[in-house]
């Protein structure tokens, strides 16, 4: 397979840049960059992406995020190495992602727990990170953007 055309966030002035100050945005609330890989890695398992995954395992494990930690995301909720804080992130990031499937994603149960975990700031984060991702992932789909192709 072959890309359709360059990735569309490379082609359009001003969008890399764009989403860069996304990411420098949920940067700087403290939200962890492990934390926000390892989302960035279960989204793009949930869309298939395997343009983002296999960038994102390599930041993942830049940002200090263990072996154990990269085999088991698709396996979160059975593997004994995330923290409270990491299985929010990851439930959150699979019912934004699904909202096909439960469009009343995001219950007030989920939100409460997530409040009780992340500052506001950090939340709003959580979400424009998830959000993010999806982007990226819907991209990469619709130009066929080869696995592999980035490797951060």
């Amino acid at each position: 397979m072959s890309a359709r055309m360059t990735n569309p966030v490379f082609l359009l002035p001003g969008v890399f840049e764009g989403l860069t100050a996304i990411g420098k945005a949920i940067a700087d609330t403290g939200l962890g960059q492990d934390l926000c890989e390892i989302v960035n890695m279960r989204a793009s398992q949930l869309n298939g992406c395997s343009t983002c995954l296999d960038g994102h395992w390599r930041l993942a494990r830049r940002h200090g995020v263990s072996d154990e930690k990269l085999f088991a995301v698709g396996a979160w909720r059975d593997a004994p190495y995330f923290s409270a804080a990491e299985r929010i992130a990851l439930e959150m990031t699979e019912e934004l992602t699904h909202l096909s499937i439960k469009p009343a994603a995001v219950s007030d149960d989920l939100w409460d727990r997530a409040a009780d975990e992340f500052d506001e700031a950090q939340l709003a984060a959580l979400v424009v990170a998830i959000a993010n991702i999806n982007l990226y992932n819907r991209v990469n789909h619709a130009t066929r953007q080869e696995g592999g192709s980035w490797k951060p």
